[in-house]
């Protein structure tokens, strides 16, 4: 005797067998994986690659992945706030290679400069008030005086240094971007020489001043692009602090610019993605060329210029939390870090 549960059972998988082969194919294809995913507009195109940096999280653990730079060997350095690692080292592969440094907490800007073929790393450290110059292996070389002990800010005055940047004569400039809103500008000794910006809502002034970046693509003109995150704004300065200009990025809240080539690169943290607001988890990067005009946003909405004023720029795929920092390798895929990201490791955009 055949049992009726038995017989409606083997009839219901026979009978979806047969409708699942006879389905069209689109029905039955999944999502595409992430790694098929292209973004990007024009000739800056992108696969991306969201697991390309990861590794074993009890082993060599992240909490925010920072900044990262790439050395003239082709190692990809990067920068976290947890100190297990504080600096993290890959090959182009995402392969580890090693790791280092247990006292940065705040760990934060990374900056890398070339001083007579020796490169050297400039680490920031918004929660200690550190900025200190190392060798690529770790071994501390300089640190900058914190402007408290040297009176350059008074009692009341907050100190975060988020980013640094050396000038072509060794000129140290340091963004205080989770602080009192001013770059400050040493020497290459570590002496204090001026500081200017700070908060405000004038074109001289910084909101969130997140990053400095030294610009010289004209060797005749070099000057400071400085961030002011919360305008959506590069800035550009002289590199004595003269204000010359501002570069609106309406909806974009950017971090550092990154310059390769003709082309500034960079991490957008957040965009405005409701009532014009900051949004959480809305982040892209964008790209601009040699004339400071945007020509892509990965991860974002394609850029749109009406009588020479750009538009709104916004998220527009789930890509990417929080991008902090980007770099660029000689093949000219992008690097990814990312702040409030679930502990994440970077992504890599292939470009295509």
């Amino acid at each position: 005797m055949i049992d009726n549960d038995t017989t409606r059972r083997e009839f219901i998988k026979k009978g979806l067998t047969t409708v699942a082969f006879s389905m069209p194919v689109f029905n039955i294809i999944s999502k595409p994986l992430l790694e098929e995913e292209i973004i990007g507009h024009g000739k800056f195109r992108y696969r991306v690659h969201k697991n390309w940096g990861n590794l074993d999280p009890a082993k060599t653990p992240v909490k925010n992945c920072h900044e990262m730079v790439m050395d003239k060997k082709g190692r990809l350095i990067m920068v976290t706030d947890e100190t297990k690692n504080n600096i993290i080292i890959y090959d182009r592969s995402g392969k580890l290679i090693t790791t280092w440094g247990n006292d940065f907490p705040g760990g934060h800007g990374l900056t890398l400069f070339d001083e007579g073929g020796e490169e050297v790393l400039f680490i920031c450290d918004p929660n200690t008030g550190r900025v200190v110059k190392t060798t690529l292996d770790g071994k501390p070389i300089m640190e900058l005086p914190n402007p408290k002990t040297i009176n350059v800010y008074e009692s009341t005055q907050n100190y975060s240094p988020t980013e640094t940047a050396v000038g072509p004569n060794g000129d140290i400039y340091v963004a205080d971007g989770y602080g009192s809103q001013f770059i400050l500008q040493f020497s290459a000794k570590g002496e204090f020489i001026r500081k200017f910006g700070g908060p405000g809502n004038e074109d001289s002034n910084f909101s969130t001043a997140h990053g400095v970046c030294v610009d010289a693509r004209d060797k005749n003109n070099i000057t400071l692009i400085c961030t002011s995150r919360g305008h959506n704004s590069f800035k550009r300065f002289t590199l004595d602090g003269k204000y010359l200009s501002t570069l609106f990025l309406p909806g974009a809240f950017v971090c550092r610019a990154v310059i390769d080539d003709e082309n500034i690169y960079a991490g957008v943290c957040w965009s405005r993605l409701r009532y014009l607001e900051q949004t959480n988890n809305s982040g892209f990067v964008t790209i601009l060329d040699g004339k400071d005009k945007v020509i892509s946003n990965p991860g974002g909405t394609a850029p749109v210029y009406k009588k020479g004023e750009l538009q709104l720029m916004l998220q527009d795929k789930p890509v990417f939390n929080h991008c902090h920092d980007v770099c660029i390798d000689n093949d000219k895929n992008i690097y990814v870090c990312q702040w409030n990201a679930n502990k994440t490791y970077p992504i890599k955009l292939e470009r295509i």
